[in-house]
């Protein structure tokens, strides 16, 4: 399996979501970075399960253990590694699940490609590795805050209810305002009919997706390779990695399909401080695979969660029969609230990697 993520920045995630433990190596960093492991811990808390009534009740605390790659405080330029315990894991609803694999969801391909699948919880498959992946990620959000760049994300769409507001990721307090309902949306209106379309489908015994929408501001013109590493193909590999995720856009996206050349295009411009610019960013921050200056957008479709409690037509793989399935056990109705914490985290290690292969952070930073 391919399990590294990256080309300088490095991040190798590993370990099963009913295993002892899951965890990460992060190299690649600069050395003499400080480095926040309070912070790691919050943006884990964001992500972990059984944080409100519209995620699964399992109950993870998820604390994060640092162990290398750190001494008095700061990074020394060799590999981080981390370590998150499994204290919560439930095997025993997924014993019936051993030769029947679930609609929509890995069992069946995982299968077909080793010949043998940790089953439990789905194993590798599962979403419990992206925790991980946060953990990773809000070391190289510490690394880019350091030159003004800034990751945010927030829930654009849920069970067919959309955010339409235009989000400014300026307004004082809008990562607080994002926060401060369960399913991520800086509209509370918005939030209400989110959080009552999760809790109809859950009522169900159904699922809901959605698209989680990341704006990237502070980043420099120039990051990116041309042709075969375009900071846009390397976005989009690392929003596609995560589980559920079915598609990504950038800026415009599919509806520049509809466009006009005139129409699509941004002007290029001056601001009032003279500093060139583009309007009204269409392209999302990124022409032809290189950043632009502007605020990168981004927008990942996340489907609805396959382990659902309605009855599903599947195959028994030892006996070959067709046969119906009904899933049990700890799910999410929804994956895009605890999505976008992942979503955040996957772009702060592309542009901490593509600002390290320019150049536009050194390898080792000042005292």
């Amino acid at each position: 399996m391919f399990n590294t993520f990256g080309r300088f920045l490095k991040v190798t995630t590993w370990g099963e979501s009913h295993g002892p433990a899951i965890g990460c190596v992060l190299d690649g960093l600069p050395s003499n970075m400080p480095v926040d492991l309070a912070a790691v811990q919050k943006e884990l808390d964001r992500r972990k399960p059984g944080q409100s009534a519209v995620t699964t009740t399992r109950n993870e605390s998820d604390t994060v253990e640092l162990l290398s790659g750190v001494f008095n405080g700061k990074t020394t330029g060799h590999p981080i590694s981390m370590l998150i315990k499994n204290k919560d894991a439930d095997s025993s609803k997924y014993e019936a699940l051993k030769d029947v694999p679930r609609p929509g969801h890995a069992d069946y391909t995982y299968k077909m490609k080793y010949g043998v699948v940790d089953y439990r919880g789905g194993g590798r498959s599962s979403a419990r590795e992206t925790a991980a992946k946060v953990a990773a990620g809000a070391i190289a959000k510490q690394l880019l805050s350091r030159y003004q760049i800034k990751v945010t994300a927030f829930s654009r769409e849920i069970g067919g209810v959309r955010t339409e507001g235009q989000f400014d990721p300026a307004i004082h307090g809008v990562e607080e305002l994002i926060e401060s309902n369960p399913v991520r949306s800086f509209d509370a209106d918005a939030a209400r009919k989110m959080e009552d379309a999760i809790n109809e489908a859950r009522k169900n015994g159904d699922s809901v997706g959605g698209i989680v929408e990341v704006w990237a501001t502070g980043v420099p013109a120039g990051l990116g390779e041309p042709v075969y590493a375009k900071i846009s193909a390397d976005l989009a590999w690392a929003l596609m990695s995560i589980p559920a995720a079915k598609g990504v856009e950038i800026g415009a996206g599919f509806a520049s399909a509809f466009m006009k050349g005139g129409e699509m295009n941004d002007a290029i411009i001056k601001d009032k401080s003279g500093k060139i610019t583009t309007k009204p960013n269409n392209a999302g921050g990124i022409l032809g695979g290189i950043t632009d200056g502007m605020p990168i957008i981004l927008r990942a479709a996340f489907k609805p969660t396959a382990s659902i409690h309605k009855k599903q037509k599947t195959i028994n793989l030892k006996t070959g029969k067709e046969t119906e399935l009904t899933v049990e056990g700890r799910h999410d109705p929804c994956v895009v609230p605890r999505a976008v914490p992942v979503v955040e985290a996957a772009v702060a290690l592309v542009l901490a990697d593509h600002a390290l292969i320019s150049g536009f952070i050194p390898r080792k930073l000042p005292e």
